[in-house]
This record gives C-alpha cells, structure tokens and sequence, in this order.
C-alpha cells in the first residue's frame, strides 16, 4: 500500500550540508512507518508529523549515495536496504555509496531487532528509488523536449527510447532537484521479472572485503584523542547498594588513574546502568587489573533469594495455577474430561544469554554541552533518548555514531553501556571508552527469560486431537520497564497463542513469576521457548498415535486456513505487522513442511545410526521448517545435517537468507547443547565461555536452505530460522534413541 507525502524533495534544505552534499545534488527524504522495538506499553505516542528516515541522494559526479538507518551486525542490511532502492531507480549498483546514519528521530524507527527491517520498509524503499527514477526521466524529457513516456533509466543514465539519446542522472539533478515529487499512486514500481537486483544471490556484502581485510570499526576499535578506558565492578546481585569500597591497592597499580563510586540502580533496571564502581585508566588491562584489586562491600537487594532449583519448582506451581488466560476456544476441561486418552509433558529452558563476539563497548566524548558518543548500538535513537533523559540534555545534544557490531542478538538494543560511556566522560572531562568483558555480559546482562511449561492433549478413538491446553510461566520482560511485572505481555504471541494446529478446544495460559535479573530479548525471544514445547508435543503426539511425525504433523494443521486469533478471545499483535497483510496461513506452513520433507529424503529408509526429527514453525510472518539429521556414537549424539525450507515473501537478497540460516543452525545448537545459566544467591555462576559454551566447528552441520518463491511482501529473516532447530534435534534423537529429552540443554544429559 503506498502512502501519501510518503516521499520529499529535500534538496534545497540548509541540514544537507550536513551530509556533505553541495545544491547540485538530488536529495529524496523518505518517511517510514512508526514503529517501535519496545512492548507496545513502553512505546512513545505516534506522530504525524513529517520525519524523514532515510535520504537517496544523487551527486553531479553521478554517484547515488543512501543513507542507511539501521545497524549492521552481520546481516548485511547496509546491502539490502541500498539493493532495493538502487533496483527501483535502476542505477549502476557500482556507483552506489552506502552512509551510515547517525541517531536521529528523523530517520524513523532504527531499532535493529524485531526482524523488521526489510518488513517494514521494503515498500518505502522502492518508493524512494521509483520516486527519483520518475524525477530524473521527467527531466530529461525537459531537456529534450520529448514526452516522459518515451524516456526509462538503466544503470544510471536515462536513455530516450526512440533516439538512443542518454544522458547521465548527475547531469540532470540540477533539473530534477527543482521538479515537485510525482504522487505515489502514480509511480511505476518494476515487476518481479524486471528486478536487477532484488531476489538475486549474486549481490556482494558492502562490507565484505573491509570486514575480511580488518579496515572496519566496531565498537571497541574506536579510539579518540587522549581517550581514558573504564572498566566497572557492578553489584553481583541485581539492585544491591554499595555500601563502601576501598581502592587502595587498585590506584597502586600503574597505569590506573581514578577510582569513582556510581550512583545505585533504582528499580525497574530500563536502560539505566547497574552502578557500582568504575576504574580509569589509561589502558585496557590496567583499568581489569585494577578492578580486580578493588574490595568492595554490597547490601544485597531481595533478588539475592534467586536460586535456580528453587525458582524451577515455582515455575512449575505457577504453571498449574495460572492467572491469565491468553487464548480460549471451546472447553478445554471438557473435552479432555471425555477424551479418549489424554497426554501431558512438561518442557523446561534455563535462562540464557546473548554472548555476541564483542561484548558491549562504547567511547563518549562531553564537551560544550554536547555529547559525542561511537557505540555498537542495534537502537542508536534509543541511546540518544536514554542519555538525555539521564544526563538532562536535550536530545539534539546527543551525538550516536553507529559503528559496525560483532554480533547484537538483541543485547545491543539496550543502551545501559552507552549511558555508562556518558556518565563517565562527563565526570573525567574528556574521551573514555567504557569496556565490557564476556564475564560482565553474562553476570550482569539482560537475559532470556527462564520458562517452565505444560503441555495437556485429548483425543478420540481415531488419534485427532480433540483438546490443546498451554500453560507457561517466565518472568516477562515488561519487569525491565514497570516494577513487579509478573505476568507474560506481547511474549504470548511468539508460539503461545499463535500455536496454528486445528483443533476445536484450546486454552493458553501463563502463571505469575517474578523476575530476579533483567529479562530482555535475545533472538527470537520466547519463540525458543514456546516453540520448543509446541513442536516437540506435536512429536510426543505422532509417536504416541504411531503415526509419521510429518503426516501427523500436517494433520494438525488441518485445511489451508488463514487462523483468526480474535475469534478465540486471543489478542495477537502478528509481531507489528496488519494481519490482513500477514496473516496466519496454514497453506504456506503445509508448504514448508513438504518441501523440507522432500529435501531430507524423510520417505526413504536412513542408514543405521542416524534418524531425522521435524519441526514448523511461524514468526516474524515467516515460515520455517527444519529437519534435523542425527547420529550416535559411543553414548553422543552429533547433528549431521539440518535441511531448511523457508517462506518469507518476497526474498530480497538471497544470499544473506541462506547466511541467517545457516547461523539458525549454529545458534540453535549452541541452545540446545549447551546454553544454561544458573543463579545462586542471585548471582549468577558462570563467567565465559569455559562453562558457558557456545557450538563450535565440531558442533556444525551441513546445511542446505530452499528458499519459497513467494510474491507475498516479505518477512522477517534474521529470527525465524532459530525457533524450529532445537525441537527438530530433540525430536531427531527420539527417533533415534527412544529417549525424550524436555530439559534443556542436552549437555546436563550427558550425551552431547
């Protein structure tokens, strides 16, 4: 759907001097949707006002630069977003320079998570890039004086149809830039067959060469002129106070140069920093030695009663005791009451981490009342506001440059470290670069939530399943932003209440928990989670009924439906996306469960010792479905293969879909072979990656991607491939060994 005023002719405004661009260029101001990284409760109102997000721009020296809002960590956005704007106004993809750009409420949302870069703006996108194509071929015909009909660009130039006349586009924004932006209803957006670059695998990464080459800065590569270096001691539990620290023996040690009390964290945690003690220094390793000289003394809050064993029980007893109904057809007691047989399981995932390959860092610099900050940040405007806020500055005084990130997950769309680099920067006077270590960040992070469930299924004489009943308990993630939040929010809809099987009585619920830790978002969220226990049932279930998992599969889905949640008392936020738009489709479910089934051979016999596991799954408006191929040998079980058919809609760069994918894979593995934090005291007891593993080589299957040729607008892809892989393994190794694994991860079972 195109939008009104959605596109403005910018060229003559005094701010493009900021970017460096002189009044010869074309400059094209694009307004995207609102839309916000937080719950919605946590969201600030909607404006109507115009805010330009990102600006095409194309030179006189026929270069086409785009500026790009969001953060590149690997996904390659700094490609894609370029790809589809330069497709539609048919430049030379080698004249294209990519800009990254700075925190600023102009550009719209820059939240980089949610899997909705593309899905929000892919429209926007190619309106921009139809909107200066329009605007450049109306020039030329101005020039030549020849109906526009006649006139069409390709690789920036326009050419006159029936002359062969071209003219290059830097010769004509001087024309263009004075021409009215044509209404959107009436550009000419390509059709599929005449993409040159959307949908194409052979589009390299912008970055790629600078990244494989080193000539690239992320976050801890920044460094500034006369820059200190911090490094903070944060209370082991949660909201405890310092009480007294003596820093004696840290300022001994050469190269420390000050030693500062941080003001106490008041619940609920935001994005506000953890306080505790920071060290500077005049390097890296001495601010780490000087912390570790420190003695400190903490009054421990009450989140020092969290003990892992302990809170699993309670999860468990809130489980059966729910306080919120989410989703409710039917009557579930009933059916299952008259059930035929009834089924029950329990899944269970430990709290988790994000350990991304560079832990958080961030340099600031305050002088004149400005802050200038370089951060690897997934939420540039999030930083912004949040030091603000904090600092009592106004927003425009508050500088992000967002330099590439070694991985986000989602731990990087929380902004606390920045606030550190600001807070100290100020109180030093001059440049520091706050520094977090692989043990700060999983001891002091914002974590994915610990979830315990049970699952109950009637059925009748014949197998089909008659009754579903859901009941969770987590701690939520609204307990970050509102003190004694205890009940799920928007977490239900990733897999809970969006559960798509055809059945006439179903009831999802969630229990009370009360969070001890800060609970974020990490990949995916509680699609891991809820996912699990969904996919993993649905196995239990094929394998009770003594029916193929995959028949059996594709039986619960039932006929090809679009599933209206509403009519189920169910309210479902499609991950921000209008449900006309995106709806539940159990067409395109069926589709990759078949396809991936054909893909693993899932008919034809497997050699001995190996067996297959399945398992669907829908966010981010993208299907996904994974089978996983197993072996055992000497009590261990090793993935061989994994096999992945996805339906995202329209695919605009396959080559990074099949790269988010095969990272799915990886990240998916390391959570079910390894991925567990514990808590004693309220502290959490690992530290790195020693008891804290992560998959490595050894761990990491082939891998083989099929990607739906689909004309439905797209998905998100950075999340969707995580959810199914760990059901696929665990259903793999049922089939396999006869052994049904509920507890995660698979490490503790001793056979991985």
């Amino acid at each position: 759907m195109t939008t009104k005023n959605s596109v403005e002719n910018v060229s003559r405004r005094s701010f493009l001097k900021n970017l460096g661009l002189g009044s010869g260029a074309l400059v094209l101001a694009v307004n995207f949707p609102e839309v916000s990284g937080l719950p919605k409760a946590f969201a600030a109102p909607a404006t109507t006002k115009f805010e330009p997000s990102v600006y095409v721009h194309i030179n006189a020296d026929d270069t086409v630069g785009i500026i790009v809002h969001r953060s590149e960590m690997g996904q390659g956005i700094r490609t894609s977003i370029p790809m589809i704007v330069a497709d539609e106004l048919d430049a030379d993809w080698q004249k294209i320079n990519v800009i990254q750009g700075l925190g600023d409420k102009k550009y719209g949302s820059q939240n980089t998570d949610g899997s909705r870069s593309i899905r929000n703006f892919y429209q926007p996108l190619r309106e921009a890039g139809a909107t200066a194509r329009t605007m450049l071929e109306q020039a030329a015909a101005n020039q030549w004086q020849v109906p526009v009909a006649e006139c069409y660009a390709k690789a920036n130039q326009i050419i006159h149809k029936p002359t062969g006349k071209t003219a290059s586009f830097g010769s004509l924004v001087a024309v263009a830039a004075t021409l009215s932006v044509p209404d959107p209803i009436s550009l000419k957006l390509k059709s599929k067959a005449e993409f040159n670059l959307i949908g194409k695998s052979d589009i390299p990464l912008v970055d790629g060469h600078d990244i494989a080459t080193g000539n690239t800065t992320y976050g801890y590569d920044v460094q500034l002129p006369d820059m200190e270096y911090v490094v903070i001691a944060r209370p082991p539990v949660l909201a405890s106070k310092l009480v007294k620290f003596d820093a004696s023996k840290a300022k001994k040690i050469a190269g420390v140069i000050d030693v500062i009390a941080l003001e106490n964290l008041e619940e609920p945690p935001l994005f506000k920093p953890l306080g505790g003690v920071a060290v500077v220094a005049s390097n890296t390793w001495a601010a780490m030695q000087g912390r570790e000289a420190l003695e400190i003394e903490w009054e421990n809050s009450s989140h020092a009663s969290y003990e892992s064993e302990e809170y699993k029980k309670s999860l468990a007893a809130s489980c059966d005791a729910p306080s919120a109904v989410l989703r409710k057809a039917g009557d579930v007691d009933a059916a299952l009451a008259s059930a035929d047989k009834v089924f029950a399981a329990d899944y269970y995932v430990p709290e988790l981490i994000h350990v991304p390959m560079e832990p958080p860092a961030a340099a600031a610099h305050y002088h004149d009342g400005v802050f200038d900050i370089w951060a690897c940040t997934q939420t540039p405007q999030s930083a912004q506001g949040t030091v603000a806020q904090l600092l009592q500055v106004p927003p425009e005084n508050v500088n992000i440059n967002v330099t590439l990130l070694g991985g986000g997950f989602g731990r990087k769309s929380k902004p606390d470290f920045i606030v550190e680099a600001a807070i100290m920067s100020k109180l030093r006077g001059k440049p520091v670069k706050v520094c977090w270590t692989r043990e700060d960040e999983i001891q002091n992070g914002y974590y994915h939530a610990v979830s315990y469930q049970k699952l109950k299924a009637g059925w009748d004489s014949k197998h089909k399943v008659t009754a579903w009943q859901h009941n969770v308990a987590l701690p939520t993630i609204s307990s970050t932003f509102a003190k004694g939040a205890d009940v799920i929010a928007f977490e239900a809809d990733l897999g809970l209440i969006d559960m798509p099987y055809d059945i006439a009585n179903v009831q999802c619920a969630a229990g009370k928990a009360t969070a001890h830790t800060r609970i974020g978002w990490l990949r995916s969220v509680t699609n891991i989670n809820q996912a699990f226990a969904v996919c993993s049932f649905a196995d239990e279930l094929a394998h009770e009924a003594k029916i193929d998992p995959k028949d059996y599969l594709l039986s619960l889905l039932g006929n090809d439906r679009h599933i209206d949640l509403a009519a189920q008392n169910a309210k479902y936020g499609n991950y921000g996306s209008d449900i006309k738009q995106y709806p539940i489709d159990t067409a395109r479910y069926k589709n990759v469960v078949n396809r991936v089934a054909n893909m693993a051979n899932w008919d034809k016999p497997r050699k001995a010792g190996s067996a297959l596991g399945i398992a669907v799954h829908r966010s981010f408006a993208t299907y996904v479905a994974c089978v996983a191929e197993v072996s055992e040998q000497n009590g261990k079980i090793k993935v061989d293969k994994m096999w992945f058919s996805l339906d995202c809609g329209t695919a605009v760069n396959p080559e990074r879909i099949r790269s988010q994918m095969e990272g799915s894979a990886v990240f998916g593995i390391s959570l079910a072979f390894y991925g567990e934090l514990t808590a004693k005291g309220g502290v959490i007891n690992q530290t790195n990656f020693h008891d804290y593993p992560v998959a490595r080589m050894a761990d990491t299957p082939v891998t083989e991607i099929d990607i739906v040729d689909s004309d439905a607008p797209p998905g998100g892809v950075g999340e969707p491939g995580v959810p199914p892989v760990v059901p696929a393994i665990t259903n793999a190794i049922f089939a396999l060994t006869g052994k049904r694994y509920r507890d995660l991860p698979l490490a503790k079972q001793g056979i991985v």
